[in-house]
């Protein structure tokens, strides 16, 4: 194991490691690669204890400083923490949507631990780039159902948001996205996680420079049906950093579904050798 490169999945918002599932994660090991995945703080089986909850109203520009638990530089470091704790001293980065923003600084403020980045369905959160669809933000910004109280209604909701994002080539398998909702759900150790990690990702200053300053082979992928994050923030993405190459997916939204994961993963690979 300790000739093996590895490779690093980063999750999403709220999203837990187990998105990367093991099939997406056996074609990166075939390749000869050490597939490490994790849950970010906040989310599955990492918990974060904060000192006072923050009822989030949706509205970013209230927010205040006190307000803010952690920011996307502490996850970051979180990685380093990782690495260090796993004794690898460099590795590849793939992160889908918010991990996206999280490798982005890893490449730009760890360049040393950094050997490649593979960015997917992200952002740099340039605030110039088109908005989210309203529809799709006021289905992530609206109370959630709480499943210790009505479960079938908390799954119905989740998977009707999957179904909104996919993408119209790509719909999701609804057995399979209930079942790993119905994983999501035993293994949350946390509570309003997502409300912090939200709170990470608004409170943070865009700077150009950040994407400027990476140098390492950078792959982005971004589905031309994203609603979330609109194609100019993958085009965006990869026009700032120096050393990269973009991947539009016609019909992908804001998911990877299986069908591509041969391509993404075959494409994953091609930037590393």
């Amino acid at each position: 194991m300790e000739n093996q490169q590895a490779i690093v999945l980063i999750s999403g918002l709220g999203s837990q490691m187990i998105r990367w599932d093991d099939t997406f994660c056996q074609l990166l090991v075939d390749q000869g690669f050490r597939v490490i995945r994790f849950d970010n703080r906040d989310s599955g089986m990492s918990v974060f204890r904060s000192e006072k909850e923050f009822c989030f109203n949706g509205d970013f520009t209230s927010i205040k400083k006190d307000d803010v638990s952690y920011s996307l530089i502490d996850m970051t470091k979180d990685i380093i923490g990782l690495l260090d704790h796993l004794h690898i001293e460099k590795a590849h980065f793939v992160g889908r949507s918010m991990g996206g923003i999280i490798a982005q600084l890893l490449g730009s403020y760890f360049p040393e631990r950094v050997l490649s980045l593979t960015i997917i369905m992200s952002t740099s959160l340039n605030p110039d780039l088109p908005p989210s669809d309203p529809e799709v933000m006021a289905m992530m910004m609206k109370t959630p159902i709480d499943p210790a109280i009505d479960k079938e209604g908390y799954i119905n909701e989740k998977l009707l948001f999957a179904e909104k994002i996919s993408g119209s080539q790509y719909p999701i398998d609804n057995v399979s996205e209930i079942q790993m909702i119905q994983e999501e759900l035993s293994r949350s150790k946390t509570k309003n996680g997502i409300i912090r990690q939200l709170l990470a990702m608004g409170s943070f200053q865009y700077n150009p420079e950040i994407l400027k300053k990476i140098m390492v082979p950078a792959l982005v992928i971004h589905g031309i049906e994203d609603l979330i994050f609109h194609p100019d923030c993958g085009r965006d993405i990869a026009d700032s950093i120096p050393n990269s190459e973009i991947m539009l997916i016609e019909g992908m939204g804001h998911a990877i579904p299986v069908e591509l994961y041969d391509l993404i993963t075959k494409n994953i690979v091609g930037i590393i050798q």
